[in-house]
C-alpha cells in the first residue's frame, strides 16, 4: 500500500509538466489569435525566397542522379557514425574489434568501389560513360 503511494508521488511532477506544456501551447495560441495581425495582401501568399522575387514553378524534374547521390550520401555518412563509435570505445574493445572494423571498411569499399565502375558516381554526358558491359570486369 505505501509503495502504491510512493509511487503516485513520483509521478505528479510529471504531470505537472504536462499540464504546464498543454496550457503554454493553449495560451499562445491564443494569444497569437488574438494579437495577431490580419491582412490578405497580393503578395501575402507567395513564398519568401530572402529577399528575391520567385520566379518559374517549383515543381521543376530532377534527374535521378540527384537522388542517387543523396541516398549513397546518407549511406556512407551514416557509416562513419559507425566507425565513430567504433573509435571511441577502440581502446577498450581490443583486436577482434579492429579485425571487425577492418572487415567493415573493407565492404564499404568494395561498395564505393562498385559504385564508381558501375557509373553511378559519374556526373558526366552519357556519351562520357563508360561502354563495355560490367561482365568485363572478370
Amino acid at each position: 500500500m505505501t509503495d502504491e503511494i510512493a509511487n503516485s508521488f513520483m509521478l505528479w511532477p510529471l504531470l505537472v509538466f504536462l499540464l504546464a506544456a498543454v496550457v503554454l501551447v493553449i495560451v499562445m495560441i491564443g494569444l497569437s489569435a488574438v494579437l495577431g495581425q490580419r491582412h490578405k495582401e497580393r503578395t501575402t501568399d507567395d513564398p519568401y525566397e530572402s529577399g528575391i522575387i520567385p520566379t518559374g514553378s517549383a515543381r521543376i524534374r530532377f534527374d535521378v542522379k540527384f537522388y542517387l547521390m543523396a541516398v549513397f550520401f546518407v549511406i556512407f555518412d551514416l557509416e562513419a557514425v559507425f566507425i565513430f563509435a567504433w573509435a571511441v570505445a577502440a581502446r577498450r574493445l581490443g583486436w577482434v574489434a579492429y579485425a571487425e572494423i577492418l572487415i567493415f571498411v573493407g565492404f564499404l569499399f568494395l561498395a564505393l568501389f562498385y559504385l564508381w565502375r558501375v557509373g553511378a558516381l559519374d556526373w558526366g554526358t552519357a556519351k562520357h560513360r563508360r561502354k563495355e558491359p560490367l561482365d568485363s570486369l572478370e
